[in-house]
């Protein structure tokens, strides 16, 4: 038999999914499972891709059935499991193997085990992968990170494997060690924020015009063949006009108000107040999430607390439409200047408008904005600020006071929307030359002498206060 292009550890939803695709595509590709019992199943499942499956029941054959130098791709936990899986397999291989962690890593984590694998003369991949289970068969929108001799092996795969947009392969390496991880970080939080948004939307309608979800749907579905086109908007409307076969109600009526999260938007969040960045819309996002898990308290505080609403009409469907653009082309900005921070932090030179044109298949956050913010990034905009591109700046021109007048509807109304509040306060903080955190750093020297910078003399001063 001859040895296999590459192997994939692990055959749950997304490690079959990629193996399929990569079968598919005629690469030799080696299998295995921690749980024996599920290889026999998975390669009655692949049918005539089988041919180009080679199962192994023990790690040690798996390695051995791979040609040198070895890239093995793992979709396991990214947690203990994946440092575990790195001490039993290290002794297996050989200077020059790499091996490849496909799942949602802690960039620290990966950058951690780069350098420890890196003494042994082996290579540690992060790549993120997005697209669901779905994208991982079909074609996914993957970030990579790791040596450049660990992509001159991986990439004529995965440029094979992955989504297309206009013929061009949504992968590339993107940096060294965390690079890939990290990206896939920042996707998972603007995804947060445009998910979220698109949610306050839908809240507006139903509880301020009394829309029905089907309503709603249909309004969603004609938005999504125009400005606002993308893979979410789509699914939203697919969503809100779906049927409960056995009561007849809207599905999304059915379901309770409470978010799960696997923590990606959390690490977005963490990162960027590491980094000195606000991102508020994805903040917004990620504590909107925690809160939907207060079911109890919710629902207590809903009788109690009914001071200060005031009833007034909601903007219409073309304000409700280009609110959520400026929603979303302000979150986006804020994940593009997270990125950017951590590529000046950890020298990762990040190709920002390559990353735009990744994620425009393949990936949940895909869309046509995606197109536009990859051309706004390359155009050199004034301090590097992606909405302070000309094109970027003549849609938000448009979309701002409709965002303003959809926000002062849902505060009046007494409707939460975090991520739409977060992204227009961000829009007006960058906006504002002069701000007031004069006031703050003049408290900061009062209590703690901390000192501040005049605007007419050189150097850190005092103030009277204690003198």
């Amino acid at each position: 038999m001859s040895k296999a292009q590459i192997g994939v550890y692990g055959l749950g939803t997304m490690g079959s999914a990629l193996a399929l695709n990569m079968a598919e595509h005629g690469f030799q590709v080696a299998v295995t499972n921690r749980e024996v019992d599920w290889i026999a199943p998975f390669m009655q499942e692949a049918g005539d891709l089988a041919k180009n499956l080679h199962p192994f029941d023990t790690l040690e054959e798996f390695i051995q059935g791979l040609a040198t130098p070895r890239v093995i791709l793992f979709m396991i936990p990214s947690t203990k499991p994946m440092d575990m899986m790195i001490e039993a397999v290290t002794p297996l291989l050989e200077p020059g193997d790499t091996i490849i962690d496909g799942g949602n890593a802690n960039f620290h984590d990966t950058r951690r085990r780069s350098a420890l694998m890196a003494k042994q003369d082996l290579h540690f991949v992060g790549m993120g992968v997005s697209g669901g289970e779905s994208g991982a068969r079909h074609g996914p929108s993957m970030m990579v990170g790791g040596t450049k001799h660990s992509w001159t092996q991986l990439k004529p795969i995965l440029q094979e494997i992955a989504a297309k947009y206009q013929g061009d392969p949504c992968v590339d390496h993107l940096g060294p060690d965390g690079a890939g991880h990290f990206v896939k970080t920042a996707h998972n939080g603007i995804e947060y924020a445009d998910m979220q948004a698109i949610a306050e939307i839908y809240a507006l309608l139903r509880d301020v015009t009394g829309w029905d979800a089907p309503q709603i749907g249909a309004l969603f579905e004609g938005w999504n063949d125009g400005p606002l086109h993308s893979y979410l908007i789509g699914i939203s409307g697919k969503v809100l006009q779906a049927t409960d076969p056995e009561t007849g109600k809207p599905v999304v009526d059915l379901i309770v108000d409470q978010a799960g999260q696997k923590g990606t938007g959390r690490w977005t969040v963490i990162e960027a107040l590491k980094l000195g960045q606000s991102a508020s819309a994805i903040e917004g996002a990620v504590g909107a999430r925690a809160w939907s898990a207060e079911k109890e308290t919710r629902k207590v505080a809903q009788g109690l607390l009914t001071a200060g609403t005031i009833p007034v009409d909601l903007p219409d469907a073309d304000d409700l439409q280009a609110a959520l653009l400026a929603a979303r082309i302000l979150g986006h900005a804020q994940g593009f200047r997270v990125l950017q921070a951590a590529s000046d932090e950890y020298d990762w030179s990040l190709n920002l408008p390559r990353i735009a044109e990744i994620w425009r298949a393949g990936c949940i956050i895909r869309s046509s904005l995606l197109d536009d913010l990859a051309d706004a990034l390359r155009s050199d905009p004034p301090q590097g600020e992606l909405i302070l591109a000309p094109a970027i700046r003549a849609s938000l021109d448009t979309t701002i006071a409709p965002l303003r007048r959809v926000v002062a509807s849902a505060v009046t109304n007494g409707i939460p929307v975090p991520a739409l509040t977060g992204a227009l306060a961000w829009y007006d903080s960058i906006r504002t030359a002069r701000g007031s955190t004069n006031l703050i750093q003049a408290q900061r020297d009062f209590f703690g002498e901390h000192g501040f910078i005049r605007i007419d003399k050189d150097g850190v001063q005092h103030g009277p206060w204690n003198s």
